[in-house]
Parts: structure tokens; sequence; C-alpha cells
């Protein structure tokens, strides 16, 4: 370790540091030289080379990307604080919390409302008009608009997508996973993200995509969290004193847990599923105060949900009243289950887990053959969208001919055929009194389908031949959509083939169950979610509180249960398969097997670079230049101590504040936390937000001053998390990971020596980087 004081020359260290750098990222990560086979490399061909941060896909592109601060800086004026807190602030803080919660449920819920009006609406239109030409004998007319209407909604959602915030394409939910887990990359919770989720998901939807707006609704309510705990905003004046609080990472991370579970709340109209997926999914880290303030946010968005949906049944909101949200009130009247039946969900467990696992993997191979075509610019990009669109339209529209006319049940007590948009018993082209079963799944809303998929007593209403085309159809466009520049969810494509090949298995099986075809389809859709997505909890809630049905609630445990185990085997869950795609250092919760054979001193390298407590303000300057860490072990020497000691770890944003503020003195004393607190407050420390604090480039540091000294005590965290050097690298890992730290202080064990030997980062337990110092290891994973 080398230590330089401040009347050393730095320059003598230059060479080691910009090789340092080489390898060294803007949060203490290490660029990893493996080729194209690393586990965690973005798929991109075309990379530009960054010496400051490591990168990952964002959008189409690489851009670097840090780590989160979630951990409290304790230093001289956090305590300070603290200390001079009183009731009233601290009664603020807490009514703040629970207030942004509150802000969240509400605007959650609104977005949720107004994107199910605007699909449905805007979808129905499309429908309506296209069933009316076909009555009217018009085909070609009727495909052309229906077709040419999809075209110019799927071009308008690219073009949003590609031009102002490539980051809204896909889900989201990855990006979210990986933001909880303390990985900050460009753009993902922007407000331009923002608005091109809500309104691209809109047009993506409403053109037929085999997608759904499910998952994005998670990235959306994310960003809507995002934007309330900014803490004020100086550029739009929208600053507020109380607000000053919620200036730290771990705060925004805990509103933007509640932000995904309502995302989830909204989309599904299930609070309590909302708060299990953020749970088991979406969050890394988790405690009892955040569960009660999550809940509260998915009971805020159920109560405006139904609140609007009440509202909307007198017809008030167009064609939005019959469709929209789904729910499906399924209610069986089932309560036993014999052995067969058990054997029949145990065969569709299996075959959820096949299916889910081959999805995977044919997505993986997909994407990465579209990450090749987004690569090459926005147009292409729109090109590949508008002609996904072209052919999603064909299927929808050409597919149903294939379909025979069936004649209209004796005993309905609804309308057949249906005339509109809604129903199980589409016209199409079939005579008065027929209808077309083909027709009735995919000339739909994707909620109407599912609607008729679930619905019991009607195991005679589709054709067996007809369910194998739709969810082959289905199967395949969910496959070919999902990478398109849209705002796209896995959901529904999955909820949609799932149910189609229950319904199947419960056809085929009808000689030894006696479960109805409706509940064989909502069983499907489980074990398909089951397979793709690994969810296990929080998916059976969700199912249960769409379909409004106890009983059946042992029967979708266990088809989850058996779908996931069986796709475990073959491969990982869909979104922890991007987040790995998308190169984001995302920490799992378990160490993996090679780092029980290491220990934490063998993967930290130097030459490390530390401050004094009192330095010079030119090596500081010369550091922050060379370097792009995020953190400095500060040591105190004689005549500041006895021995060398570690003081802390002081942060770079910090310590540009402190150099911005200029609290530089002539002698190498001492000033105190008094002048530094009168100088900034505690909150000139707070981390701005949307990353508007000072730069490096910014400073304005004369000659003069660059001799001159200044004092890091007060902005130095006296307790930073430390690990000996010998301890287990699973160990660490799973500390670093629970604790949600960006950096890990490693000292020696024996007496004598330097009193840090390095730092742990994020990068440092990437499995590609300890692979790549440690090449044996291969042979033991």
């Amino acid at each position: 370790m080398d230590h330089q004081e401040g009347e050393n020359d730095i320059e003598s260290t230059q060479g080691a540091w910009r090789e340092r750098e080489r390898e060294r990222n803007g949060s203490g990560f290490y660029q990893n030289e493996m080729g194209a086979g690393s586990a965690r490399e973005p798929l991109l061909r075309k990379r530009t080379t960054n010496t400051t941060s490591q990168m990952a896909i964002i959008g189409a592109k690489v851009s670097p990307i840090e780590s989160l601060d979630y951990e409290i800086v304790e230093n001289d004026l956090f305590k300070q604080d603290w200390r001079s807190r009183k009731k009233v602030q601290i009664f603020q803080y807490i009514f703040l919390k629970w207030t942004l919660a509150l802000l969240i449920g509400l605007a959650t819920g609104l977005v949720g409302f107004f994107n199910n009006i605007a699909v449905e609406n805007i979808a129905g239109f499309k429908l309506l008009l296209t069933s009316n030409l076909m009555l009217e004998h018009r085909y070609f007319t009727a495909f052309l608009a229906f077709g040419g209407i999809n075209l110019i909604l799927a071009a308008s959602a690219a073009t949003l997508c590609a031009y102002i915030a490539p980051a809204a394409a896909g889900s989201g939910i990855p990006e979210v996973k990986a933001y909880l887990n303390g990985v900050d990359a460009h753009s993902i919770l922007a407000p331009s993200t923002l608005f091109v989720k809500i309104f691209g998901s809109i047009g993506g939807v409403s053109a037929g995509f085999v997608l759904g707006k499910e998952g994005p609704m998670v990235h959306t309510g994310a960003c809507i969290a995002n934007l309330l705990g900014q803490g004020g905003s100086r550029k739009y004046h929208l600053t507020w004193k109380w607000l000053r609080y919620f200036k730290n990472d771990r705060d925004r991370r805990d509103l933007i847990t509640c932000g995904s579970a309502a995302g989830v709340a909204a989309a599904f109209r299930a609070p309590v599923g909302g708060v299990l997926f953020a749970l088991e999914e979406a969050a890394s880290w988790w405690r009892s105060a955040l569960l009660w303030r999550t809940f509260f946010t998915t009971a805020v968005v159920a109560v405006v949900l139904r609140s609007l949906i009440q509202y909307c049944r007198s017809g008030r909101c167009g064609l939005f009243g019959e469709g929209g949200l789904i729910m499906f009130d399924i209610s069986s009247s089932i309560s036993t289950y014999s052995t067969s039946d058990l054997i029949a969900i145990i065969i569709l467990g299996v075959i959820g887990g096949v299916f889910g696992a081959l999805f995977n993997y044919l997505l993986d191979k997909i994407l990465r053959i579209y990450s090749v075509i987004n690569e090459k610019g926005a147009p292409f990009k729109i090109l590949l969208t508008m002609t996904i669109s072209f052919i999603t339209s064909c299927c929808a529209y050409g597919v149903p001919w294939l379909a025979k006319c069936t004649p209209c049940p004796t005993d309905l007590k609804e309308q057949c055929p249906t005339i509109g948009r809604s129903g199980n018993f589409k016209n199409f082209q079939c005579p008065p009194g027929h209808y077309n079963d083909l027709a009735s799944l995919f000339l739909n809303t994707q909620d109407d389908a599912i609607r008729n998929l679930f619905s019991g007593g009607t195991e005679n209403e589709f054709h067996m031949s007809t369910l194998f085309i739709f969810f082959t159809a289905i199967y395949c466009l969910g496959l070919v959509t999902y990478g398109v520049a849209v705002p796209s969810g896995l959901f529904i494509p999955v909820i949609l083939a799932g149910s189609t090949y229950g319904r199947i298995v419960g056809t085929l099986l009808g000689p030894i169950s006696d479960l109805d075809a409706g509940l064989f389809a909502l069983l499907g859709a489980a074990s398909f979610l089951g397979g793709t997505m690994r969810m296990t909890v929080s998916v059976c809630v969700i199912l249960l509180e769409l379909t409004n049905d106890l009983l059946i609630l042992p029967l979708v445990m266990l088809v989850l249960l058996i779908s996931k185990t069986v796709a475990d085997g073959f491969n990982k869950g869909v979104y922890d398969q991007i987040v790995i795609m998308k190169g984001l250092p995302y920490m799992e919760a378990h160490a993996e097997p090679h780092m029980r054979h290491l220990v934490a001193g063998d993967v930290v390298s130097g030459p490390l670079i530390t401050f004094s407590g009192v330095e010079n303000v030119g090596t500081i300057m010369q550091a922050l230049r060379l370097t792009g860490h995020n953190g400095f072990p500060v040591v105190d020497e004689p005549p500041f101590s006895d021995a060398p000691e570690l003081v802390g770890l002081v942060l770079r944003y910090h310590l540009l504040v402190l150099l911005k503020g200029k609290m530089f003195t002539k002698e190498r004393v001492r000033t105190g936390d008094g002048e530094v607190l009168k100088r900034f407050g505690a909150s000139g420390f707070a981390k701005a937000g949307s990353g508007k604090g000072p730069k490096f480039d910014e400073l304005s540091i004369s000659e003069e001053e660059m001799d001159m000294f200044i004092d890091l005590h007060p902005i130095t965290n006296t307790s930073p998390y430390t690990v000996v050097e010998t301890m287990s690298l699973a160990k660490a890992a799973v500390l670093f990971r629970e604790l949600g730290l960006r950096h890990l202080c490693v000292v020696p064990k024996t007496p004598g020596r330097p009193p840090i030997v390095g730092i742990l980062t994020r990068h440092d337990f990437m499995p590609e980087h300890v692979l790549g110092l440690f090449p044996r290891l291969h042979l033991n994973r």
C-alpha cells in the first residue's frame, strides 16, 4: 500500500494510477478484459473505450454505470445534524415518508387507470372499425384499416422510444431490480423515461403486439417514486426545506421499492401481490418498516382503481368498462381434489417448466440477434418494430380464416355472435348464428382474450385445433416481440400462452379429471409464469387476487413449485438472464462456490490511494483528476496520531463539495467540524437529485491554493464497514449484499502493517473478475 502525504511528490504515482484506471472504474469497479464469452459483457459489438466506469446496455447503447451509496455516512456533520434535530423535525421526516408513499400510490393508480382507458379506447376503436368493415364484407379494406392503424401506433411508440428514451424499451423490471440491488444506470428512472414508458406502452399494446402493459407499470411506478423522491429541484425552483431529508440513496431506494410494488398493484389490481412482488423479485434489501409503507402504497392504488372503475361502469369512459384491468371472477365450486386431479396438476407443472425454460433459452438467442440490429441506430430499431407489427397484424387477421365457423350454443345468456369488440363469440366472416373461435382470441384485446380462456363452463367453445394454433402463434410472437423498441411486458404473453396449453391439457386429461377447463387455463398460466419468471409466492397471490378464488390455492401453489423446480434445472429466470445480458453487475443473494476457495485479501489490488486526515489540496486534486474512484481511505499519521490508523472513508462527492467551498488553511492543522457545519450545513453534503451535484471540471483552484491544506475529518465516515483480509470471499460477498454496501474496507490481520489493505467494491465480487484473476477456479465450478 502506498500512502501519499501532502508534501510528497504525487507525480511519481501518476503512471501507476493511470495503469490502475485502465482496470478500475468510477465506483471502484475493475474493467474486465475477458473476451466476448464473458457472462456479464453487454451484447454490443461496437464499444468505446471507457476508463472511468463499467458499462452496461441501457436502451441499445452502452452507458457508464455507478453504484449507489445506501450506507449511512456517519461523519461529524451527520452526527451533529442528528443531535441538533428537534422532535418537530423528526416528525416532519416520518410524516413525509408516509406522505410520499401516499402520493406514489395516487400517481401510480392514476397512471395505471389512464393506461387502461387509453388502450381500451384506442384498441376498441380499431377492432370495432375492423368488425364493421367485415360485416359489410369489405375484407381487404378491413385488413388495411387493422394493419395500418397497428403500423402507425407501433411506429409512433418505437419513435418515442428510439429518439427520446431508449432506456424505456422492454419491461424495465431488470433495471429496477438492478437499481434496488445498488446499480445506478444512466436514465433508467429519468422523467423522459417515465414519459415514454407511459405513452410508448399505450401505443405498443394498442398496436396489437403480443406484449403487456403490466411489466412496464413496475418501471413506471419506480420512475414516479424516483421523481417524487428527488428532494426538490433547484433547476426548476421546486425546492422545499422538508424535502432535504430525502437527498440520499437510502430513502430513494425505499421509495422506489414502494413504486415498484405500486406498479404491480396498478397492473393487476393486486395490492398484496404487489407487496410480495417487491419482496420476492425486485428488492434486495428489506425491513419491517418498509413492508408497512409498501403495503400502504399498494392499498392506496387499489382504492384509487376501484373508485375510478366504479365511475366508468356507467359508460362515462368510452369503451372502457367491460374490458380494462384484468379481473377474472371465476370463483369455482370445487372444494375437493381427487388423486387424478393432482396427477393432472403435476403434468401441467412439468410442461410449464419445460416450456418456460425453452422460452427463456430462445428469448436469449433472439435478443442477441436484435442487439446487432438495434446497435445500427434508431431507424433500424423503428424498422424492426414495424416489421414485427406487420407480421403480428397478418397473423391476427389471417390465421382466423383457417378456423371453421361454429354454431352458437343454444343455452347462452349472452349474445352470439358478439357484435362489437368484446365477448367469446366473434362473428368474423361467419354467417348469422355462427362464430369464429380463433377470431375470438386473436381479434380481441389481450385482456378480453384471457377472459375468454379463463371463462368456466366453456369446454366445447374452443376447438383443439384452435388452441394449438393460438398457442403456437402467441408463443412465437411473444418471443420475437419482446426485444423491439417499445415498452413491453412478458406477463400477458406468458399468461395467454400458458392458459392456452392449460386448456389443451385439460381437454386431453378430461377423462381422468373433473376440473373445469377455465380452471385448467388458470393453472396453465401459473405453470408458465413459474417456468419463465421463477416467481412463486407473488405470482400465486396475484392470481388469487385476479380470480377471487381461494379454494384453488393448493393447486396454484403445487403447480408453481413444480414448474419452477423443473425450469431451474435448465437455466435462470427471464429477468435474471436479461440482467446478465445487459452487463449489469448484479449481486446475487448467495455467493458463488468458487468464492469459498478465496479470501478477501486475494482480490483487492493496488496501488491504494489514501489521504491524510489533513491533506494537501494539490494532492487531492491530482487524485480526483487521475482516478474515478468514489471512495478514498483516510489515514491519520503523526502528529495527528501516535501511529498510522484508519480514520475512515471519504466520498468523492463530499470532497468536491468541500473543495468547491474552499475551506483551506495555510498550515497543516485541524479546523474541526464547527466551521464546516456553519459554512455548509449537513444538507450541503446531501446527494443531489439526478446527478446535478458539483463536477470536478467545475472546480476552480489557483496555484496558490494548490499548496494549501484541507481538513477531511469532518466529512470522513468514521465507521465504515471493515473485514479482515483472511475472511472468506463468499462470506464477504453475502455481507456486502445484505448491508447494501458500495465499499468494504479490508484491514490487515497482523499488526505492524499499514492500517488498510484495500477496498472491496461490487465488481470485485463479479464471477468473471474473480475467475479472471484465478483461472484455475474454472475447474472447480
